[in-house]
């Protein structure tokens, strides 16, 4: 078993791949991830895991980022760095991971 607890979209430093983590336990709820595709994981995480402070606006960078990278052809484990460490940026800026909007 393999514990892991993130909120964030992307990190800059990872210990594990996303093969290795089959179960998410945060004092939000438990996420599964046994068999699910990357896209999959990163839905049940969000859903079953996030702070419900920070589920609507992670749902809305995993579906600009899914959108934006199915339209390039890489949509396997869609990602847009630029958009996910406007969070740290906002953390550091503002106090908040929060952003007020993506654009």
């Amino acid at each position: 078993w393999t514990l892991a607890v993130t909120q964030l979209p992307m990190c800059t430093h990872v210990d594990h791949t996303e093969h290795d983590i089959n179960i998410i336990v945060t004092e939000q709820g438990l996420a599964d991830l046994r068999g699910l595709s990357p896209k999959e994981r990163a839905v049940t995480v969000i859903d079953k895991c996030a702070h419900p402070d920070f589920k609507p606006i992670l749902k809305d960078y995993f579906n600009m980022a899914y959108k934006e990278c199915l339209a390039k052809k890489m949509a396997h484990e869609p990602q847009m760095l630029s958009k996910a460490f406007r969070m740290y940026e906002n953390l550091e800026k503002k106090g908040t991971m929060k952003v007020a909007s993506w654009d």
